[in-house]
């Protein structure tokens, strides 16, 4: 059966949710289909942008660098694509062959294996303490990381590594931007959806900054919130969210699965009136 027929069918998980996806509009089209595949509506209302850097630098430096490094630690696609292209510009690319790369989850190492870069580690959790948790202090003591990653970004990898006793360079392979723009149009929007889903910690700090403090009460009276994992539901919760549903796996798929899931078990029931 089709997609649209399942959908069709009644039996979606997801039949009729309302549903507001915050990510970049250039990564929603997987997150759209999937959820109108169990029968969502969803509405796409960006409240981020992903740029190249204003100054590369800093990012080109490291990259000429290369040979000097033995780990490469991406900790998004986003990083992937930006430091590649960056790696291409520059004729750079064969230096990549002969480092160990880690990737922060199965989509990050999909991007890097489809260019034909062997990923020597992919954890098990989906973030910085899953990459920790996958290496060997003993084994990493002397070794050089570079990090390419986005501004803003947590330390706890980094400053781990190096309490290892690594050496550890941190470059900004691009940049968030907070959209500024659409604040009338998403409060409008959330007046008519049953969901908001974040995806990273920038999204949540995107989303209210420009929702504005004054409406943060009525969407937490009419809307629910679902995060992509612990760290985007913690970035939630000191905006003053409530957060009711968390993915288990921290990935757009897992997210999905954790709003059907939640749908099923009766969390489903508005709070306010269609």
């Amino acid at each position: 059966m089709s997609d649209a027929a399942t959908a069709k069918s009644g039996d979606a998980p997801l039949s009729g949710q309302r549903i507001l996806i915050t990510r970049p509009r250039e990564q929603s089209a997987a997150f759209v289909r999937g959820l109108e595949a169990l029968g969502a509506r969803p509405v796409v209302f960006p409240t981020v942008e992903i740029l190249p850097l204003v100054d590369g630098a800093a990012l080109d430096e490291a990259i000429r660098g290369l040979p000097a490094q033995d780990w490469l630690v991406f900790t998004s696609a986003n990083g992937v694509r930006h430091f590649l292209a960056r790696c291409e510009a520059l004729g750079c690319m064969d230096s990549l062959a002969r480092l160990d790369i880690a990737a922060i989850g199965p989509q990050t190492a999909r991007l890097l294996e489809e260019r034909g870069l062997p990923v020597s580690l992919v954890p098990e959790e989906f973030r910085a303490e899953g990459i920790l948790a996958a290496l060997d202090p003993d084994r990493v003591r002397g070794r050089r990381f570079l990090l390419a990653r986005v501004a803003g970004a947590r330390d706890v990898l980094p400053e781990t590594l190096r309490q290892w006793g690594s050496a550890v360079t941190v470059v900004e392979a691009y940049r968030n931007e907070p959209v500024r723009q659409g604040a009338g149009r998403l409060a409008r929007i959330l007046e008519q959806v049953d969901w908001v889903t974040f995806t990273s910690p920038s999204t949540v700090n995107a989303f209210m900054d420009l929702l504005g403090t004054a409406n943060v009460e009525a969407l937490a009276a009419g809307v629910r919130v679902a995060c992509i994992g612990p760290i985007t539901a913690d970035a939630a919760r000191e905006r003053g969210l409530e957060v009711e549903v968390e993915a288990r796996e921290y990935t757009v798929p897992g997210l999905i699965q954790a709003l059907a899931d939640s749908f099923a078990s009766g969390l489903h029931r508005r709070r306010k009136e269609s």
